[in-house]
């Protein structure tokens, strides 16, 4: 339509009408006002977890530079202890360390209040209720779910949900050579990381799905493909459990 010399607004309805008629058009839903400012809430507290995620590697990234290892768990709460009043820092490092602290207590309590909030949204939503009966299901998945996926019933197939959240695998062959190159390029990331952590938890917990990660493994597939497959397939039957 853009380079053609007869451009005209006659000739781009007559492409455009032509191009629904055989269905190459295809349709945007439009999320309504509260699921868009589930996404918003959500989405911000994203950015707060991504921050004290940074935040925690610059605390060990000083550490490795002063060759401390700490007292039990990274983060646990003996560590953190030993953190905040080990003796073992030169001033600079516990100024550094110090500020690193308080920042990562803000944080958290800026956390806890998104939270409580995204909490507040979606009290009496029955599509989050009904997610959260699901084992393997938690608060955040949940969310996820609701803000990204909003409605279930648009979806006509397990596949088309699949692939939507951007879990079903991409065809790169060529002539005789067949291969796959990854997970398709689609849907929000932080939900398909979502879903890949939920998996992580299937396969450890779930007799099902522990199951079809063994035949997976024991095929030879990478651990990680092997996930992928199970969050695919869980994806799948989760349509028809929310339809």
């Amino acid at each position: 339509m853009k380079q053609t010399p007869d451009k005209s607004d006659f000739s781009d309805a007559r492409l455009l009408a032509d191009l629904e008629r055989t269905g190459y058009v295809p349709r945007v839903w439009l999320p309504p006002r509260e699921v868009r400012q589930l996404r918003m809430v959500l989405r911000f507290r994203q950015q707060l977890v991504d921050r004290r995620r940074d935040t925690k590697l610059r605390v060990g990234a000083l550490l490795r530079q002063q060759r401390l290892i700490g007292v039990g768990k990274r983060w646990s709460k003996p560590w953190m202890t030993w953190l905040s009043s080990t003796g073992q820092l030169d001033d600079a490092a516990r100024f550094v360390i110090d500020q690193h602290l308080l920042d990562l207590a803000e944080l958290t309590r800026r956390i806890e209040s998104a939270e409580a909030q995204l909490r507040r949204m979606t009290d009496g939503d029955p599509q989050v209720k009904k997610l959260m009966n699901i084992k393997g299901v938690g608060e955040v998945t949940a969310w996820w779910l609701r803000a990204e996926v909003g409605r279930f019933d648009r979806f006509k197939t397990g596949k088309q949900l699949s692939r939507f959240c951007g879990l079903s695998p991409c065809n790169r062959s060529s002539g005789t050579r067949v291969a796959d190159s990854g997970l398709v390029w689609a849907g929000h990331p932080q939900l398909k990381a979502v879903l890949i952590e939920a998996a992580h938890r299937l396969a450890r917990y779930q007799p099902r799905w522990r199951d079809l990660y063994g035949r997976l493994c024991v095929a030879g597939k990478p651990k990680c493909v092997a996930l992928a497959a199970v969050a695919n397939r869980w994806v799948r039957s989760l349509l028809h459990e929310m339809r």
